[in-house]
């Protein structure tokens, strides 16, 4: 797995209320159903070019594959087992443009090593859960997108004025999973921050809540998320240092869905879509929705 993925956010706001003396819960916010867009079901939608989709129609709804423990992007509630973040709407866009209501789409949970192979199998439909696109994957799954450009970056505590960028590092106690490819980055690029790894991120932002370390780092998307649990407590500062373009994964040689994709993603952020529901969840950390990166419709191969 490129990165460990964050798992312990009651410790995160534990820590939080804990830190420094200070008392009491920071508030817990979320994404508001009112907030999100509704997005309307294109019920002549027909494809049926594509394999995948037909399947779909026969069972009746999309099988999507998600994250399930990233705040504000893919996050699973445990007491009702549903779904939310930004990924999360990004995959109900497309199930409504495909002709399916978003109420209907059964998510699984799959991790990042075995996305692939899920596509492949044909277990799920497609995948969006922070998916990088990149050469090597191409050869086994398809892309549609992509619909959002991450990057590595840094959080910080609100208060922090001494760290604006990487630039900044010089010195500085620097968090990130042991092994990662964040954790790597930090080691060639900026080798006089002092760095402290752990096997978590969520380690890492509570050791930063309590004062003892002075920055986090990951991409960009999951700092993001963290910052919109606790945003009176910490922030995303400074541009991305990494390009990390996050598309939706669809079985390989279905190139009829792919580009059905493509146009979906097109219209909603044409419609406003794409910016409402960035701003319904990953935008509670406080940073403004970013222009969506064009979309790459490579050709058929």
């Amino acid at each position: 797995m490129r990165h460990l993925r964050p798992l312990a956010l009651v410790a995160v706001l534990l820590a939080a209320a804990t830190g420094c003396g200070r008392s009491g819960s920071p508030p817990v916010k979320g994404p508001q159903p009112e907030d999100l867009p509704a997005y309307e079901v294109d019920t002549g939608f027909r494809l049926p070019a594509s394999p995948t989709w037909e399947k779909a129609r026969r069972r009746g709804h999309l099988v999507v594959g998600a994250k399930e423990d990233q705040p504000y992007m893919g996050e699973k509630d445990p007491a009702s087992g549903g779904y939310s973040g930004f990924d999360i709407e990004i995959a109900k866009m497309m199930s409504a443009s495909l002709g399916f209501a978003p109420k209907t789409i059964e998510f699984r949970t799959i991790a990042s090593a075995n996305r692939e192979t899920a596509l492949q199998n044909g277990q799920i439909d497609y995948y969006v859960g922070t998916y990088t696109i990149n050469d090597n994957r191409k050869k086994q799954v398809g892309f549609a997108g992509p619909y959002f450009m991450a990057g590595q970056s840094l959080l910080v505590r609100r208060s922090e004025k001494a760290v604006k960028g990487p630039e900044d590092l010089a010195g500085k106690k620097v968090c990130s999973a042991a092994g990662s490819t964040p954790y790597q980055r930090l080691q060639r690029e900026f080798p006089k921050a002092v760095l402290v790894a752990y096997d978590t991120y969520s380690v890492c932002v509570d050791n930063l809540l309590t004062y003892q370390v002075d920055a986090v780092s990951t991409d960009d998307s999951i700092l993001l998320g963290y910052a919109a649990k606790v945003p009176e407590e910490l922030k995303v500062v400074g541009r991305p240092f990494s390009e990390e373009p996050y598309g939706i994964g669809v079985p390989r040689g279905d190139n009829a869905l792919r580009f059905a994709l493509d146009d979906a993603l097109e219209a909603n952020e044409k419609n406003g879509n794409w910016k409402k529901a960035y701003e319904a969840t990953l935008g509670l950390s406080g940073v403004p929705a970013p222009t969506p990166p064009p979309i790459d419709r490579y050709p058929a191969g």
